[in-house]
């Protein structure tokens, strides 16, 4: 097994630098921000952000793992405190509430969530799909959420609901009411 190599302390600062600018930039100007404006930010050049993060997906997930781990770890928190069902339609108010007012966190929602059903595998799809996983498996034992329902496609309809919400409003004001439309459907028949 290879031994990674620690990063060099001026290497390590041009990293910390240009997460500090992804994140000021995508909070400005969303997923689509300049990679050449991030890189003049943080006072490198565009070659070091390359050699840091090869892709706009890789730059967008170590800005944000932070926050999507604390959505994650939310998620824990939720269901200790209420039951499963109530805990699980909690959540995902609180992520789709995340990803409408968090610019950039949409993206990472969306691309969490793939075509085929599996998750990215990426830090922040393997923290979503976790949390979502134990908390839709909890609803589902406690018998308040169907039975055929599938974690990643509850992830789906959240970005879904979170898109249109923020149609709606700009701001994501409606997403309460548009998940509660849906747990409605997802819910158990009794």
């Amino acid at each position: 097994m290879a031994q990674v190599k620690p990063m060099r302390a001026d290497a390590r600062r041009n990293y910390e630098r240009l997460l500090r600018a992804a994140v000021e930039a995508f909070a400005e100007h969303g997923e689509g921000a300049s990679l050449d404006d991030i890189a003049k930010r943080a006072g490198v050049g565009s070659g070091t952000l390359y050699r840091h993060f090869p892709t706009r997906r890789a730059l967008l997930e170590a800005a944000y793992l932070d926050r999507i781990e604390a959505l994650a770890l939310r998620a824990d928190e939720i269901a200790r405190e209420l039951p499963p069902g109530e805990a699980l339609v909690e959540w995902l108010n609180e992520l789709g509430l995340g990803v409408i007012q968090v610019r950039g966190l949409k993206s990472l929602l969306g691309s969490a969530v793939t075509d085929d059903g599996s998750a990215v595998a990426t830090a922040c799809g393997t923290c979503l799909t976790g949390a979502a996983e134990r908390l839709v498996r909890a609803a589902q034992a406690e018998g308040t959420l169907r039975g055929d329902v599938e974690p990643i496609e509850v992830l789906r309809l959240t970005h879904g609901v979170a898109t249109a919400s923020e149609l709606a409003s700009g701001e994501g004001t409606d997403i309460r009411r548009y998940l509660s439309l849906l747990t409605e459907g997802l819910r158990a028949a009794r």
